[in-house]
């Protein structure tokens, strides 16, 4: 009989933590190969198993940064504590680099414009036009570099962009609010740990962007309503200033989502006085247009209203423009 977990683990290993973290790869590749770790994983709800999740609570809960001898230890010695833990928390991957590839598409939107965010978390990707951007090639150097208007941001956003490429421009953003069945506050302490333990070891760089967006958005916070989203977005959607047009978006949110509830919210959001900018793997959603052959596509997705623009990286570090030559300029 097959154990999800360990190919769960094992996969995550081989799969996703190479080039991002060395040590996560080593943990996991140790839980695939243990069955005294894999009992203790057996003790959470199946949807509260994913190793970023329980890796970060292990580090919240004080794991040290060490092989997978001196993690496997700590859990053991705090398995209890552990489980209890990890039943109460949820992914919340709030990274503010997605922006980078979400941009063209909000360029192609007339403000001023109210963002509406699903999966908000901290509220973080609710400021494109605070952030700074910089475009550049396969080969590091810079094809495009885009500011606020008051200079450059403390938040850089660095992605590389392969292809044409579009016209880009900061959206006129005078509104900005989010869902989140556990929305995080960008002010308080434990919040922010929490999100600087879902940074993978290695990624230094991402801690110091997202700690720096977290400023921003602390400085100026948005309206964060705290349930599910598809019970309270029209709550939210009934509070966009007049004027405004109104931009749901959903980079990352709608994977994490069971299908039929998934699917009931993207009706939804469709069927809204609103546009929709949404980042996700190829073969999650059936409303691409033109449609996407999941089997041969890179990356993911990124539509407006359905309507394809961009394969990119799920987390922004790439991108390349597909959409059609009415919205693009060499």
């Amino acid at each position: 009989m097959t154990d999800p977990i360990r190919e769960r683990y094992d996969r995550f290993a081989h799969d996703e933590a190479p080039g991002r973290s060395a040590l996560y790869g080593e943990w996991a590749a140790g839980v695939s190969d243990d069955e005294q770790l894999r009992d203790v994983l057996r003790r959470l709800p199946e949807t509260h198993r994913q190793p970023p999740l329980v890796f970060a609570v292990s580090r919240l809960l004080g794991a040290p940064l060490e092989g997978y001898a001196a993690w496997r230890a700590f859990v053991l010695a705090h398995a209890d504590v552990l489980v209890t833990e990890c039943a109460t928390r949820s992914l919340q991957t709030n990274e503010p680099l997605r922006l980078a590839a979400l941009l063209p598409v909000l360029s192609e939107i007339e403000g001023p414009i109210a963002l509406l965010e699903l999966g908000a978390s901290a509220g973080l990707c609710l400021y494109p036009d605070r952030y700074s951007y910089r475009y550049v090639t396969a080969e590091g150097s810079e094809r495009l570099a885009v500011d606020p208007h008051d200079g450059p941001s403390p938040v850089v956003l660095q992605s590389r962009v392969t292809g044409t490429m579009p016209s880009v421009r900061l959206p006129e953003v005078v509104w900005r609010g989010g869902i989140d069945l556990a929305p995080l506050d960008a002010a308080d302490d434990g919040d922010r740990r929490w999100l600087r333990g879902l940074v993978w070891p290695g990624e230094s760089g991402r801690e110091r962007r997202i700690e720096a967006a977290l400023d921003i958005v602390a400085a100026d916070p948005p309206l964060l309503l705290a349930g599910d989203a598809a019970e309270r977005l029209e709550e939210l959607l009934a509070l966009v200033p007049v004027g405004a047009t109104p931009v749901v978006t959903t980079p990352g949110v709608l994977v994490h989502i069971p299908r039929r509830a998934r699917e009931a919210l993207v009706a939804q959001i469709q069927g809204l006085p609103a546009r929709w900018i949404t980042i996700d793997p190829p073969g999650l959603l059936d409303v691409w247009r033109p449609s996407v052959d999941a089997t041969t596509w890179s990356g993911f997705v990124v539509a407006l209203d359905g309507r394809v623009r961009a394969a990119a990286d799920p987390l922004g570090r790439w991108w390349e423009w597909r959409a059609g030559d009415d919205v693009t300029a060499s």
